[in-house]
């Protein structure tokens, strides 16, 4: 069934774009109908149950009766990404580029399988120069592709796959857990999210690479950021320059005063929190990074004020600093990104922020074990262990797989280092497999 609505929504897009190319007239109309129509495709299959189960907690609360409303709409697979590249080739065109006129390429562009599901979120006027591209196979391909699809894997089963078992065990009852084990839990998720999403990335890159095409970077070591902006101009790279291209730009960008510009930006990040699920807690996600954003632009205007503050924010301490702090502040927000119930959420944020209490007090039943409070502190400290292991295997890991190191490696090496990483996963595979986490966007 969605095969027909993407080929429809592909259908339709491609007319569309010749139509709006070859316009004079209402060209803002034809556009504005467009992005509208798409929009629409987007909201109707991913948010009719946050709609509905909205409006009967609103009505429940204000009229005393709950119209128990449900759509039982199943959201299709990678919608919010295809969408996305929908909407980006309307507004390519509207601003003056010529369209593909193949339709045959065009729905290339659209059902790429590497990025179809979870990105990154390809860009038309350089993926086009791919496509028509003569591309006669080359073992260089499989050089390039294959090493990458390995490292993404090795992401995903060794350190993701790992780590969420902790993850699931700390946000099944977070309630029971103190301070100390919600903050493990958070730089646990951080991580596990992270090599989760840039594992699939390694492996959709590869896998284009087999065909000789490429794709782009979607992460930058992001947890080296030094600043909030910064963060995001190294985490999912694709969607962050969508949303700074056709949503923060349109609203205005950083065109008018500082108050219009913060606007901006919160309205951005608060679209961009709903665009990653329909749950209200995404939006509460987008809203705190959103505000993040905006205190970093009014802190960068107040140090200017004080030289010896920018002295020493611009100095080697005051960038291991930044650092740290950007890395908590980002750990905070993934809080309520994995924890849906809002409340439950902001109440592990509280315990983190006041430290208390510092760790369980009680016993804590987590699937069939009962784990008592004096193994508490034990299993805390092993758990942390792990988690700065998988940190530091994480930095080679991405060099090889962002640096591109591999292209000044002999062919033996390569192949002994992918033939180790595969012995290793299949050696330590976790029990259970996970879904890939942006799988549900």
């Amino acid at each position: 069934m969605f095969v027909f609505l993407i080929f429809g929504m592909t259908v339709f897009n491609w007319v569309l774009g010749n139509i709006l190319s070859a316009a004079h007239e209402k060209k803002k109309l034809i556009f504005g109908f467009g992005i509208t129509l798409n929009l629409l495709c987007l909201a109707i299959f991913k948010y009719s149950n946050l709609i509905c189960s909205s409006l009967n907690s609103f009505s429940n609360t204000f009229f005393g009766k709950n119209p128990h409303w449900m759509s039982d709409i199943v959201l299709p697979l990678a919608i919010s990404f295809f969408i996305f590249e929908f909407i980006h080739y309307l507004f390519e065109i509207y601003r003056g580029h010529e369209p593909i006129k193949s339709f045959t390429l065009f729905a290339l562009f659209a059902a790429f399988f590497p990025t179809q599901i979870a990105g990154p979120i390809k860009r038309f006027p350089d993926f086009e120069v791919q496509m028509q591209e003569h591309k006669p196979f080359k073992l260089r391909y499989l050089d390039d592709g294959i090493p990458l699809i390995i490292i993404g894997f090795a992401k995903k089963i060794l350190l993701a796959d790992t780590l969420a078992q902790l993850v699931n065990m700390g946000y099944t009852i977070p309630n029971e857990f103190g301070s100390l084990e919600l903050w493990l839990f958070a730089y646990a998720f951080a991580f596990q999210i992270y090599f989760d999403f840039s594992g699939y990335t390694d492996i959709a890159r590869g896998s284009a690479m087999l065909f000789g095409y490429k794709i782009p970077i979607n992460f930058n070591m992001p947890y080296i950021a030094s600043n909030i902006s910064n963060f995001w101009h190294r985490w999912h790279i694709s969607l962050s320059t969508w949303l700074r291209d056709y949503l923060f730009i349109p609203l205005g960008g950083s065109r008018g005063n500082e108050f219009q510009t913060n606007r901006n930006l919160f309205i951005t990040m608060v679209l961009g929190g709903l665009w990653h699920g329909a749950s209200w807690n995404f939006v509460v996600w987008g809203i705190y990074h959103g505000l993040a954003l905006a205190a970093h632009r009014t802190f960068l205007t107040f140090k200017k004020n004080f030289e010896w503050l920018d002295r020493f924010v611009s100095s080697k301490l005051g960038n291991l600093l930044s650092i740290v702090f950007t890395f908590h502040i980002v750990c905070m927000g993934w809080v309520l990104f994995r924890v849906q119930d809002i409340g439950v959420a902001l109440n592990a944020l509280k315990r983190m922020v006041l430290l208390s209490p510092i760790y369980s007090h009680t016993e804590v039943t987590i699937g069939q074990f009962l784990v008592l409070k004096q193994d508490l502190p034990v299993i805390i400290i092993i758990s942390l262990i792990l988690t700065l292991i998988m940190l530091f295997l994480n930095l080679p890991l991405s060099f090889l797989s962002e640096r591109k190191i591999f292209r000044n490696c002999p062919p033996w090496l390569v192949g002994s280092f992918c033939c180790c990483l595969i012995v290793i996963m299949l050696i330590f595979l976790p029990d259970g497999t996970q879904p890939f986490i942006y799988f549900q966007f």
